[in-house]
């Protein structure tokens, strides 16, 4: 059995009908709008962030989940998708998930209008239930992420990242999402509690491995994923690089910068640079930070009863770690 399979074992029942809720979730009275949201919805991955938020959920109140839970899933499922569709945009993308994206099917225009459109049903979700607690969770991750993108290209123009500004940058872009996915999980079930920021740090961390294990796709041998050296083409400063420009002497990191800023087209120098960053511990390095964050989000689920959910939570931190693409 596949991992992720074996992960969403113990809460089948609830994706399904997360599935059929979140189709409704999303449906309009206008045709063109519900023919983009059926082709969003029929290409969908591998719907990591609901689990997290139904496992999150099943193992902070023994197995308990509650109308709140399929609403808080669908949330983090809209949201999500609508930062999808505007990624696609702002990249000029035109594939997602091995399909076309919406803007390389109906153009930039509609794709941008799509986006809001489904921000607008995640937020109209949490306000017409007066879920106002999960509200407050979704917009924090939302501003987060804006905020993360843009102190990325801000960064990125300088490449004068340090480790501690990555970690911010990670931290917003990615690990928010996961941070909310699970303590909209908790509080969908266990309100105003102990367990809701808890959860929050521990989806952090493991958003947290989760993107420097992104990054270490990029120095790869095969193109799994993605293709080696895009996010050097990028100038996008990950922690591999970084860790090997903080420690290099004077010559090598005005080569290494003078490489990224001004020949990152360049095939062959960008073999150099990958070469380089391997050469001198710089995966290593990453590979170390990624699994203590592992340990940390792992130590938070000790104080909770062995269940099937804990398991499947554990399991999906490792999975995070151990995935091929």
């Amino acid at each position: 059995m596949k991992v992720v399979e074996q992960i969403k074992q113990p809460i089948a029942f609830e994706m399904d009908l997360f599935e059929q809720k979140f189709q409704l979730s999303m449906s309009s009275k206008v045709a063109l709008l519900n023919r983009i949201t059926h082709y969003i919805v029929n290409r969908k991955g591998k719907q990591m962030r609901p689990m997290f938020v139904f496992l999150v959920a099943k193992m902070v109140s023994n197995g308990e989940v509650r109308e709140r839970t399929y609403r808080g899933a669908s949330v983090i499922e809209l949201i999500h998708t609508a930062s999808l569709v505007h990624d696609d945009v702002v990249d000029d993308s035109n594939r997602r998930r091995g399909f076309f994206s919406v803007n390389a099917l109906w153009k930039n225009k509609i794709a941008v209008l799509i986006g809001d459109f489904l921000l607008s049903k995640g937020m109209l979700l949490c306000i017409d239930n007066d879920d106002f607690d999960l509200l407050k969770i979704i917009s924090v991750a939302v501003r987060e992420i804006v905020e993360g993108e843009l102190l990325q290209i801000d960064k990125a123009r300088k490449l004068d990242i340090t480790e501690a500004v990555y970690y911010e940058i990670i931290r917003q872009k990615t690990a928010t999402l996961i941070a909310a996915c699970c303590s909209l999980g908790a509080a969908s079930v266990k309100p105003n509690s102990d367990h809701v920021e808890k959860m929050r740090k521990f989806g952090e961390l493991i958003g947290m491995a989760f993107q420097i294990k992104d990054d270490l796709f990029d120095y790869g041998d095969t193109a799994i994923g993605k293709p080696t050296g895009i996010d050097i083409k990028e100038q996008k400063m990950t922690l591999p690089l970084i860790y090997v420009l903080n420690n290099a002497n004077k010559k090598d990191k005005s080569w290494l910068i003078n490489s990224v800023k001004n020949h990152n087209k360049d095939k062959k120098r960008v073999k150099e640079v990958i070469a380089f960053v391997k050469d001198n511990g710089g995966l290593e390095y990453a590979v170390t930070k990624m699994k203590a964050f592992r340990e940390e989000a792992l130590t938070l689920l000790n104080d909770y009863p062995d269940s099937e959910f804990k398991s499947a939570l554990e399991l999906m931190v490792n999975y995070v770690i151990d995935r091929k693409k």
